[in-house]
């Protein structure tokens, strides 16, 4: 059972990137999915949220209106787009599987392996 991010890469401030999660091993359909991220020297913190059934997302208040989290039905792979990227965005970028809501980083059923996400000014 796996989630895999990927799509980081290095971006110059103002611009974009896509991070894609996907599974292998078992379907996530039942999962509530998000986002999470870890700066050197933070603690993980949670970045962007959305349900099983793709109706409801939430956001982290310093992504919010820069980033949109999708997925275009509950077996397909789960996306965050984003736009206006920062410095303070960089960080490793974590996608997370979790059978109850809201997403907490304490209650993540399962964890995806990392894609580095670096922003230069």
């Amino acid at each position: 059972v796996q989630l895999q991010a990927s799509g980081g890469g290095l971006v110059q401030a103002g611009g974009s990137l896509r991070l894609s999660c996907t599974a292998s091993g078992r379907t996530f359909s039942t999962y509530n999915m998000g986002w999470f991220r870890q700066a050197p020297g933070k603690e993980r913190e949670f970045v962007a949220a959305i349900s099983r059934s793709g109706i409801t997302t939430y956001y982290a208040h310093s992504v919010k209106g820069r980033f949109t989290i999708s997925r275009d039905n509950a077996e397909s792979p789960v996306y965050l787009q984003m736009n206006n990227l920062k410095p303070e965005d960089t960080a490793v970028y974590y996608c997370a599987a979790q059978g109850s809501w809201p997403l907490l980083s304490t209650r993540v059923d399962y964890w995806g392996k990392g894609t580095q996400v670096t922003v230069s000014s």
